[in-house]
């Protein structure tokens, strides 16, 4: 039966998609800190286009339906064991950015906007999203790791929270 029969080899498949699934992230990662609501169209084409280009990279000559659920099975695993290793302190920090003051004191941080290709417009929206008129009343500006912009007014009040982030530690 043709639907089951594989074109090349199980470990070239699990070789092939990590690789791919690796050299993704990393690219992503320098792409720099944008969420899924900021992606411009240029950004879900070249979504849709990585995607297309990278499929006969992970597939080689295989198209049987056992080889496809074979890559969706690596690339679910790999992804749980990425989330599984961004518990520990290390991978977090290479996995994820730092989170970049863009406003400090009413003032913007240009080489801080140029680093991560934010444009003023979107830090004024996010000053005005949070109740804001203008960048002076804003005492700290952060974009963060997820790509979202926090905003703390001059006049906020001090708040403590209790929240925490927990890694696992090693045994």
């Amino acid at each position: 039966m043709e639907l089951f029969h594989l074109g090349i080899p199980l470990w070239q498949f699990l070789v092939r998609a990590i690789v791919i699934d690796i050299v993704l992230i990393v690219m992503l990662r320098l792409f720099g800190k944008r969420e899924l609501g900021q992606f411009t169209l240029y950004d879900l084409v070249l979504v849709l286009l990585v995607a297309n280009a990278v499929q006969p990279a992970i597939t080689g000559p295989d198209s049987s339906l056992l080889g496809g659920l074979i890559i969706i099975a690596i690339l679910v695993a790999f992804n749980w064991a990425l989330g599984r290793l961004d518990r520990y302190r290390f991978f977090h920090r290479l996995l994820a950015p730092d989170p970049r003051i863009l406003i400090k004191d009413g003032h913007f941080v240009e080489n801080a906007l140029r680093a991560e290709d934010v444009d003023r417009d979107q830090v004024e929206m996010a000053i005005r999203e949070h109740g804001i008129d203008d960048e002076h009343g804003v005492k700290l500006g952060v974009l963060e790791s997820d790509g979202t912009i926090s905003i703390v007014p001059k006049e906020a009040s001090l708040l403590r929270s209790h929240r925490r982030v927990r890694y696992m530690r090693r045994a």
